[in-house]
């Protein structure tokens, strides 16, 4: 497998890769989108930082490529929905600068407090201006942090250290985990409003662009100071140059931007108070090593089958949780293929019930098999496992993932039960003793199927003679039966054979068997 990295990476992450006997590893710094386009369809993986950007174009050409890893927090340099939609698993590296950046935000606040690189370019004028450079205190004061993720808590945690007050907003964490930290959480508002420093630590998307703006500004109290060391644009840039001109808060520090580089012409640097940095927060020799060894350990875990960690579009997944939940996983994709074949009509909802042992872990993974292989025989090569949802919910598909406690006859059960706009079809799937998937109810049909290769799906009066009629006619065509198994609602009604044969079957030989006596449905799957 062949591995790029297209942005400098720490050696130590390097040496990890390289350690891998199935790995090639190829480092290109510096290369143009054109260049990227052009390599990129060679390579099984691609890892990155900052500076390489992975877009559309580039993913549609990547014929290979399966994992992206990105050496530091946040994706916003990928087009997630392109790489989704591709199959591509985007990863990132959300706890190996967690203390860099943090200590570069309390670095920021003390700065901004004591005015520190403002007496410091002072001085190396000549000049000795004490009273011009008075600051204040962070004893007492209150600060609001907007994302209570890794940083946002660890910078909460220095900030305690000086004696100050935390509120916090973020609408995932209870009020009760937050007040064992120390942390009182309130209402965005509440915390723009009360707070005497306010500094951003969440990702940026639609819906935290420009987060904070005109209307968040006119509500601070104006001795705040306003620090962003997360992502450009989460802050308004054009609003905090107009609170800045018209001295609606007394600072601000920022270590990202809209734009970067910072163009030397932003209206932001013509401010004393307000402080920049070339988005230094993962700026430090300990950062960039546990970065690069974490994002390595993770291409290479993902690349290996170890496991699925930090993902973006997929859920995460631990090498102990993905060792039980691989046959799950295969068990799920042809349950799917089955029932993708058999169902009829437009599909409309999908519900996948789990009971036993296997609910004590995070089945997603399942179910986007299941969703996947339900979807294969429409759709063909552009489904994955990845993009699989959302592909069903551009489609109408609602899918819902279900976990029981009710006790069912086996250790582990799935449930699929899928709507049409014509039926509703189910099939029940687990794996035996040795790990091996096999399909035990198809609707209110008891069997035991194989769900391998070529299979005669067939509904039938539950009479003497199917079989050996069935029989007769794959032996006169030489296709030769490699199982079957039998099944019934009760003596004398509807029944259900499931047949493994070595061979496809002709469409003559099942218009054949549709007009043997009592045969009702027949019909030929693939798995």
């Amino acid at each position: 497998m062949k591995i790029l990295v297209s942005d400098k990476l720490a050696g130590e992450g390097l040496e990890i890769l390289k350690a891998v006997p199935e790995f090639q590893v190829d480092c290109k710094y510096g290369m143009k989108p054109e260049e990227l386009k052009a390599v990129i369809r060679d390579y099984d993986a691609l890892i990155i930082r900052s500076e390489t950007k992975v877009t559309a174009d580039i993913l549609e050409a990547a014929e290979r490529l399966k994992v992206i890893g990105r050496a530091g927090v946040g994706l916003d340099n990928v087009d997630l929905a392109a790489a989704t939609k591709k199959g591509v698993v985007a990863m990132n590296t959300p706890a190996g600068n967690t203390t860099s950046t943090a200590e570069h935000t309390m670095s920021l606040i003390l700065a901004l407090s004591r005015n520190i690189p403002q007496a410091c370019a002072s001085m190396k004028g000549g000049k000795w201006e004490r009273s011009k450079f008075s600051g204040v205190e962070l004893y007492g004061k209150t600060l609001g942090v907007i994302g209570l993720g890794r940083i946002g808590a660890t910078v909460a945690s220095f900030a305690k250290s000086f004696g100050m007050k935390i509120l916090a907003f973020d609408p995932f964490l209870s009020k009760d985990v937050a007040a064992k930290m120390g942390i009182e959480i309130v209402e965005f508002e509440k915390l723009i409003k009360e707070s005497d420093y306010i500094t951003v630590h969440i990702p940026k998307n639609e819906e935290t662009t420009n987060l904070i703006s005109d209307k968040e500004f006119a509500m601070m109290k104006k001795t705040v100071r306003v620090l962003n060391c997360a992502r450009g644009g989460i802050i308004s840039e054009q609003s905090l140059v107009k609170a800045l001109e018209e001295k609606r808060i007394a600072g601000c520090a920022l270590d990202v931007f809209d734009e970067e580089p910072l163009s030397p012409s932003s209206p932001l640097l013509k401010f004393d108070n307000c402080i920049t940095t070339p988005h230094l927060g993962a700026s430090t020799s300990e950062a960039q090593i546990n970065v690069a060894i974490e994002i390595a350990e993770t291409v290479k875990n993902a690349l290996l089958g170890r496991g699925i960690m930090n993902a973006a579009n997929f859920p995460s997944l631990s090498a102990e949780a993905y060792k039980v939940l691989e046959p799950y996983i295969d068990l799920g994709e042809r349950m799917g293929k089955f029932g993708g074949q058999l169902v009829n009509g437009r599909i409309h909802a999908v519900k996948v019930t789990y009971s036993g042992v296997v609910t004590e872990y995070k089945v997603a993974p399942v179910t986007m098999a299941f969703v996947k292989g339900l979807l294969l025989p429409i759709l063909g090569e552009t489904i994955n496992a990845i993009n699989a949802i959302d592909v069903a919910r551009e489609r109408g598909i609602n899918v819902q993932e279900v976990q029981s406690n009710k006790k069912e006859e086996f250790v582990n059960l799935i449930n699929a039960e899928i709507t049409t706009d014509q039926e509703t079809f189910s099939v029940w799937g687990t794996l035996s003793a040795n790990q091996q998937p096999r399909i035990v109810k198809v609707n209110k049909v008891y069997v035991e199927a194989i769900p391998q290769g070529y299979i005669l799906f067939i509904n039938n009066n539950d009479k003497p003679g199917i079989v050996g009629n069935l029989g007769t006619i794959l032996a006169q065509n030489n296709i030769n039966i490699a199982g079957i198994t039998l099944g019934r609602e009760a003596e004398g009604r509807l029944a259900v054979s499931l047949v493994n044969v070595d061979s496809d079957v002709p469409a003559n030989v099942i218009a054949k068997i549709k007009t043997t006596p009592n045969i009702l449905f027949a019909k030929l799957i693939k798995i």
